[in-house]
């Protein structure tokens, strides 16, 4: 997936941060994403348990934070051009193309904050450091985003990670900003851990609006008209399905020996392309986790 190279992505809103002191990761306070799966990887490696049980929720009081961090803006991100020669600048371009979708396809439609950070920054959820991956946070309505997660995905999960599969990573977020506002996470809490919680159906609601997104992604125009995707090859979509795979619960369960449904918070490989795949064929609409079996 690549952008036009002349599409105008200045008017991008999110945020640039990083260099913050690190204090140590916080795993909770109602963050949802991808992010858990780094945790879960670094107790698979260090022979640890980490409990996921916060790690999906509705929200929570903001956590008092140590870090520091600068902030910026994307000044150097102004065309397609750049949004393909770098992934920080790609995953602000993104932003455009994910608010003018979900506003065109929901009522009250509000944009998140999308925080692309290095190292660590503060949000409501508690430390986002590198360790953690990307996530969403309820209570600041925020996305955040550490391009070196896509390094981890490389070496560590046996994903290609390419740019379409990195939009797949944000637009899985930002499907969380959405669930948050239509009410999905208040009225499906988090409710433990297993193949058929409400974690897991949560997550897979995401990828599938995730595909949804991506299916339409040629539609959006910048301020001249100039769409800014091309069209998507079958080897790009087949590199997003492959990232799906990668972050799968069996997948990383996997690499330390054991395979425990009962513990799984995001669902397995199959179910996470299937259901990128249902919204990428289907449509958001066809994106109802909740109603029958997985």
């Amino acid at each position: 997936m690549t952008f036009n190279p002349n599409a105008d992505v200045s008017d991008n809103t999110a945020q640039r941060r990083g260099g913050g002191r690190r204090t140590g990761m916080v795993v909770g306070g109602g963050a949802v994403g991808l992010g858990a799966i780094v945790v879960a990887l670094v107790a698979i490696l260090t022979n640890g348990q980490v409990d996921l049980s916060g790690i999906v929720g509705t929200g929570g009081q903001p956590q008092q934070q140590e870090t520091t961090a600068a902030t910026g803006e994307f000044a150097d991100c102004k065309t397609g051009a750049d949004a393909n020669a770098n992934d920080d600048c790609r995953l602000a371009a993104a932003s455009l193309l994910l608010d003018d979708f979900w506003a065109a396809n929901m009522d009250g439609y509000v944009k998140p904050t999308e925080v692309v950070y290095s190292g660590t920054t503060e949000s409501a959820c508690g430390t986002a450091s590198n360790q953690m991956g990307p996530f969403y946070c309820p209570p600041d309505q925020s996305v955040y985003v550490d391009p070196s997660f896509f390094v981890i995905m490389r070496q560590q999960f046996g994903a290609s990670a390419g740019n379409l599969a990195q939009l797949y990573v944000v637009g899985h977020e930002y499907g969380h900003h959405v669930q948050n506002l239509i009410g999905v996470m208040e009225k499906y809490p988090n409710n433990g851990t297993g193949a058929d919680s409400n974690s897991v159906r949560t997550e897979l609601q995401a990828d599938c609006f995730a595909g949804g997104w991506i299916k339409n992604i040629t539609q959006s125009k910048d301020k001249n008209g100039v769409p800014y995707m091309k069209e998507p090859t079958e080897a790009q979509i087949k590199d997003a399905l492959n990232a799906a795979a990668a972050v799968g619960d069996n997948n990383i369960q996997s690499r330390s020996g054991y395979v425990n449904p009962d513990t799984w918070t995001h669902g397995s490989s199959e179910q996470r392309q299937n259901w990128f795949w249902t919204g990428y064929t289907q449509g958001i609409n066809a994106c109802d986790t909740f109603d029958g079996p997985l």
